[in-house]
């Protein structure tokens, strides 16, 4: 990642903040990771020369040995101040450095054989040390923090034996996971490359389900202080899963069969990943599938904790879908242009007579306009009114009348006596009652009841003589065209 945009992501996750905690066993480096945090990123991009004389005087001290060096929580800078990278990118940024729960073997945390006592910014009476880095832990966390680093060690910095910080570290551990701050730990260590540094960072990590890095504090480099901070900003909430789908593939209903399957499988699993390091775990989410021929990664926005995954689907759904849609089998690219021109030519038509298919459909009686290439124009004619002549022009064209007409027909099966009559219109009232779509399959001599009412209907479409078509046409022609003054309709 671009060392620019990697604090414009960790600004944009902690709004503009970038107050980061650093907590830990005592004697694990934690004061040393502050100074060379501050050496590295924040006082070489601090413009105000008086800011940076005073970040300066405020670092904390460190050194090595068991001797406890840090006493009490301390603010580093005292007062955040303001990085500036370039014209886009600044933030706020501020450590605190804890004093650390206490271990075994350390020394400066008692004084005559008595716990040592300590002044904390949170407290005006002095408490005993141990005490004091508890309440400095939680506090540093919880409310002056929105990051966590947690400093452990391997015990090769100082000598003492990486047992006596087992139980510190799960403490602190424990306490950040409750607390749901973002945070990783760094395992301080003189020896990055061996074996046993390998095998006891994925030892952590599989204990505290956190990253770890091993890391030399003291020598670390801004490249290693990169690599921390950008783990970090996986472990921020993942706030956000966009999915990017082939365009004719969004143009299906959310019902559809291969929509269906890819939410389905996002619903199932994606609750399941609640971090930004979480995403990898749905590359093989669709390895199954014979519909979805790949899903990867996109995109990854750390600054707004999104993840946007691309779905591919297999090359011939497209006509396969297609044909589903359009109720006609697609075979091809070939096959698809030609019915793409019937198609349209089919439209055509239809829009010619959409709008009257809605009037007849609403008021019972829908036309048709002729369009300009339809006119006919016949040679003009000289006429004569009286002792004036003039010009007569005529011109015809074909106009179509939907009229709606309500057909009725009626199924009188002859079953036998009344009682089994009576048991018929039983037995059909029930079948409505329960549901209504069944009684239309119901068996009557062979036949479902839709196909006996569909046979009456056709008949009664079919029943109008030819010679009564041409009437009507006649008819309607001269309403049209004569009015319809001198109409009588006598209806038998």
């Amino acid at each position: 990642m671009e060392r620019f945009d990697l604090y414009k992501d960790i600004a944009q996750r902690t709004n503009g903040d970038i107050y980061i905690g650093v907590v830990g066993p005592v004697r694990t480096g934690k004061s040393t990771f502050i100074k060379r945090f501050m050496d590295l990123l924040v006082l070489p991009n601090i413009s105000n020369e008086y800011t940076k004389e005073r970040a300066i005087d405020e670092l904390p001290q460190s050194g090595s040995g068991r001797t406890i060096m840090t006493t009490q929580p301390k603010f580093v800078p005292n007062e955040a101040v303001t990085v500036n990278l370039d014209e886009n990118t600044q933030f706020n940024v501020r450590l605190v450095d804890c004093v650390g729960y206490l271990i075994d073997g350390v020394l400066g945390h008692m004084e005559d054989d008595t716990p040592r006592m300590v002044r904390t910014p949170w407290s005006d009476t002095e408490m005993p040390f141990e005490k004091a880095a508890e309440m400095g832990t939680q506090k540093v966390i919880n409310e002056h923090s929105t990051i966590g680093l947690v400093i452990t060690t391997d015990g090769s910095i100082n000598g003492l034996p990486r047992s006596g910080y087992i139980e510190a570290e799960e403490r602190v551990v424990e306490e950040l996971q409750q607390m749901g701050k973002p945070f990783i730990i760094v395992l301080n260590t003189t020896d990055l490359y061996s074996v046993e540094t390998q095998k006891l960072q994925l030892a952590l990590e599989e204990k505290y389900d956190v990253p770890v890095i091993p890391l030399d504090v003291l020598n670390m480099s801004l490249e290693d202080l990169q690599s921390v901070l950008e783990r970090v900003l996986f472990e921020f909430p993942l706030r956000r899963i966009n999915i990017s789908l082939p365009r004719w593939v969004q143009a299906l209903s959310p019902e559809h069969y291969l929509i269906d399957e890819l939410l389905s499988g996002l619903r199932e699993h994606g609750a399941e990943q609640s971090k930004m390091r979480d995403y990898p775990a749905l590359l093989g989410l669709f390895d199954e599938s014979e519909n979805i021929k790949g899903f990867s990664v996109e995109k990854v926005e750390l600054g707004t904790g999104s993840i946007e995954y691309g779905v591919e689907v297999a090359p011939e759904l497209f006509y396969k879908v297609l044909g589903d849609e359009c109720g006609c089998e697609i075979k091809g690219d070939f096959h698809l242009i030609a019915l793409m021109r019937d198609l349209v030519e089919a439209k055509k038509e239809y829009d010619r007579v959409a709008e009257a298919l809605k009037c007849a459909e609403a008021t019972g009686y829908g036309v048709v306009a002729p369009s300009m290439d339809e006119m006919v124009l016949e040679e003009p004619e000289m006429v004569k009114q009286g002792s004036r002549f003039g010009v007569k022009l005529k011109a015809s064209a074909p106009s179509l009348h939907i009229i709606k007409v309500d057909v009725k027909t009626e199924v009188n099966p002859i079953v036998g006596s009344e009682k089994q009559s009576e048991e018929m219109v039983k037995y059909l009232l029930a079948e409505f009652e329960n549901d209504t779509a069944r009684i239309w399959d119901s068996n009557l001599f062979g036949k479902s009841l839709h196909e006996l009412v569909q046979e009456g209907l056709s008949g009664k479409l079919l029943r109008m003589p030819e010679g009564a078509q041409r009437k009507m046409q006649t008819a309607l022609q001269r309403i049209i065209n004569e009015g319809s003054g001198g109409l009588i309709c006598i209806l038998l």
